[in-house]
């Protein structure tokens, strides 16, 4: 039995950029950015706060719904698989490591329209791939 399973919470470190392929399928792609805080041992040695970036990969509907829900900057709860692609160009092996997401919340949606001093947060908004599409590869 095998597994391949990835858990996120993050936030997103650009717009998503979304395309449309055969037959009108949408795929989307953006980064997202998960920190782990940075700390000082009890003797005194700081270890500085890291931030790694993921690549987000989402189609159909999911891409469809962060085309239209999420923004530079959201905070996400992605679950997905880790998927690698390999291509050439000029010689060169190049490899890709994303994210296929399944499901994906929105933690924080804010009205950025508010003007007044406190920015009220929305409900939260899942939305999850039906697991019986196939992908175009």
């Amino acid at each position: 039995m095998a597994v391949n399973k990835v858990i996120l919470l993050g936030n997103v470190g650009r717009d998503p950029e979304v395309r449309y392929i055969d037959k009108n399928v949408a795929v989307v792609s953006f980064s997202l950015a998960t920190t782990d805080r940075g700390f000082t041992t009890a003797n005194g040695t700081v270890v500085p706060e890291r931030t790694e970036w993921h690549n987000i990969v989402a189609w159909r509907s999911l891409a469809q719904f962060v085309e239209n829900y999420v923004k530079r900057g959201a905070m996400l709860y992605i679950e997905g698989k880790l998927q690698t692609r390999s291509w050439e160009k000029d010689g060169q092996t190049h490899y890709r490591t994303e994210i296929l997401a399944d499901t994906i919340q929105l933690l924080d949606r804010r009205d950025k329209t508010n003007e007044g001093g406190s920015v009220p947060t929305a409900p939260s908004v899942v939305a999850e791939s039906s697991g019986d599409e196939d992908l175009p590869f």
